[in-house]
């Protein structure tokens, strides 16, 4: 009985610091969702980013707007030049659930394509 209870002993005394590895694994585990999120809200914010350009220069070129297209003339007197602005809105993923709302944000990303308008030859 007394070799079984010194046994159990020593076996308690080789599981020191499971507790402690279990308080810290869980905020590590939180800072590195936090970390993948910021990552891929920041990819999808750039990719976004490159597809509302590529559409604003193809619809500059082209001369095919569509419904939520802006166009402004920004000039002096001599010539005016016509600006095509572009908006572009792609819905986030929640990698860390409620932390957007947490930060009282919205999970979209929103970007604009700008490209000066071609004249055309008519």
């Amino acid at each position: 009985m007394k070799a079984m209870k010194e046994k159990s002993l020593r076996h308690l005394k080789k599981e020191d610091g499971n507790v402690e590895s279990a308080l810290v694994l869980i905020p590590m585990l939180i800072l590195f969702l936090i970390g993948m999120q910021l990552i891929v809200a920041t990819n999808i914010r750039n990719a976004e980013m490159a597809l509302a350009q590529g559409d604003a220069s193809a619809r500059a070129i082209s001369h095919q707007y569509q419904v939520g297209d802006e166009v402004l003339e920004i000039g002096g007197r001599i010539e005016k030049i016509q600006v095509l602005i572009t908006h572009r809105t792609h819905l986030l993923p929640q990698i860390v659930p409620g932390l957007v709302a947490l930060m009282g944000g919205n999970p979209v990303s929103d970007v604009v394509g700008i490209a000066v308008i071609e004249p055309s030859n008519h």
